[in-house]
């Protein structure tokens, strides 16, 4: 199997079943591992009728967190490689096809979808807010920590072998876990001589308004992250 899709879903009832669709609809072989994390709005109910036979769900106990659920996604996965989707509307599957070409590259040890480039390919600027400001001032800390020249490390869209996935031994249970993702893939790169490259991807952002979960408090946990495995052995 080409690609597993580990999606983590938390009370996203009005878009999780759109996104599925998105998905089956990309024309590369692949499973879907939905992971519900106790959703509370019907959420969990709704994806239980899914019935398509490359959809798995596995059910949380109770809230464990996006990073835990991301975690259960990649320890089921069984393709050859792996990407995180969200279940919200904010990133597009069609760039799949990308991610996975640049990811086949011998010298290419895992690939990260790139809003910002992508906005600029566009000839677009990505909407201005406390999420974008956040965004750019995390990659700024993890390039200045870490020697990089990466320009969206916050990206949901991270594509790799998915041995490497597991060989991360990742450890974070919080959305801090994209942080770990990206510091241990980047030090992966450089003990193998080999690169963490980007691609352009589309993104529809959405407000705290719309259901986006993210806190400023999750900001802390993220430099801490992004500090704790620039050093860590």
């Amino acid at each position: 199997m080409k690609l597993s899709v580990v999606m983590p879903v938390y009370n996203e009832r009005g878009t999780v079943l759109e996104v599925v669709e998105q998905v089956r609809a990309v024309p590369i072989e692949k499973e879907i591992i939905i992971v519900d994390n106790d959703s509370t709005d019907g959420t969990r109910e709704l994806i239980q009728t899914i019935k398509h036979p490359e959809v798995r769900i596995i059910l949380q106990p109770r809230n464990l967190m996006k990073g835990n659920s991301v975690k259960k996604g990649i320890a089921a996965a069984q393709g050859d490689y792996l990407i995180i989707q969200d279940a919200d509307l904010e990133y597009d599957p069609r760039d799949y096809e990308a991610l996975l070409a640049e990811a086949e590259k011998e010298e290419v040890l895992a690939v990260l979808g790139s809003r910002t480039l992508g906005a600029a390919q566009r000839g677009e600027t990505l909407p201005r807010s406390a999420f974008s400001l956040g965004r750019d001032v995390l990659t700024a800390y993890f390039n200045l920590l870490f020697g990089a020249k990466l320009t969206d490390i916050a990206t949901c869209y991270k594509l790799a072998p998915t041995a490497l996935f597991r060989d991360l031994k990742l450890k974070s249970d919080g959305f801090d876990l994209d942080f770990e993702i990206s510091a241990k893939l980047v030090r992966k790169a450089r003990e193998q001589g080999k690169v963490v490259s980007e691609v352009p991807i589309s993104y529809h952002p959405r407000t705290a308004e719309q259901g986006k979960k993210i806190r400023w408090w999750d900001g802390v946990a993220s430099v801490l992250a992004i500090t704790k495995y620039r050093f860590a052995d």
